[in-house]
């Protein structure tokens, strides 16, 4: 199976805020991947799962609203938009049912996207997913623009684990240039201020969404994730989602596509391309 590969092509699609960047790969079912909180998270994040998924699937890594290098939505919101941002997203593009995989920020959007509209999801795949805690990140809380090396480290991991087929100054040259654009950085932190809010947190909680989550779940997990703890989140998300698949990865983070690049891809397409 190869993993690192650039099999994508980055397009843009309209949508009622502006545009929204996407990259797209393979044929097949259609599957959107979304990505975890950050300023540097976006497409890139799944650069390492494109090639092996796209060789089964549709592949769509969608930039969240405000996040990445289309056009922001200059306004406090946090879930009810992001939510409806993917809903959107495959209306635009003539999706009716999509498969879809989302990581700790992308997890919650999918969990709440799973309770509101599951004639939409096929089947979902969350992997570290947020929101069966109410605590703000501190991170999020005390948000600051990264500064270019930061961006560049925070990628070098993935390049890395690329095997040379991308380079952290490739990867992070998005988020290096969002820095730039205008406007993204307020709104992003708008974003980040409404997300963290402790009302916000409860209101979207996912612990009494999850019984009623019908969608079938594969829940994946890094045994020693420093962010949303296996004990405290993980354990609950599987165990409150129906009939849920869990996979827990030992001596793995918060990062499993990133720090478990095979096994994550494998077990993905062995879970959606199961009947």
């Amino acid at each position: 199976m190869t993993i690192a590969e650039r099999v994508w092509t980055e397009k843009f699609a309209q949508m009622s805020h502006g545009r929204t960047r996407y990259w797209e790969a393979g044929t097949g079912t259609p599957t959107i991947l979304i990505h975890g909180a950050g300023w540097n998270s976006g497409c890139e994040s799944w650069s390492l799962a494109m090639g092996p998924l796209s060789q089964q699937l549709r592949v769509l890594a969608i930039d969240c609203l405000n996040w990445g290098s289309g056009d922001v939505l200059d306004q406090e919101f946090s879930f009810a938009y992001l939510v409806d941002h993917i809903r959107e997203f495959m209306d635009v593009l003539g999706i009716d049912q999509a498969n879809v995989v989302g990581h700790s920020m992308g997890g919650w959007i999918l969990s709440l996207l799973s309770y509101e509209s599951p004639n939409r999801v096929r089947k979902a795949v969350n992997v570290c997913g947020g929101g069966a805690a109410t605590r703000p990140l501190q991170n999020m809380v005390e948000f600051k623009v990264p500064a270019p090396e930061a961006i560049r480290e925070h990628y070098s991991r993935m390049a890395a684990a690329s095997g040379g087929a991308f380079t952290a100054d490739e990867l992070a040259a998005t988020f290096i240039a969002k820095r730039d654009l205008p406007g993204h950085a307020e709104a992003f932190a708008k974003v980040m201020r409404h997300m963290t809010n402790p009302i916000t947190r409860q209101r979207y909680n996912v612990l009494r969404r999850l019984p009623h989550i019908q969608v079938p779940t594969l829940v994946i997990w890094g045994r020693n994730d420093p962010v949303n703890s296996f004990e405290e989140v993980g354990k609950p998300t599987a165990n409150g989602i129906p009939n849920a698949k869990f996979v827990v990865y030992d001596d793995t983070g918060h990062g499993v596509p990133v720090e478990q690049p095979e096994r994550f891809a494998k077990d993905v397409l062995g879970f959606l391309s199961a009947e």
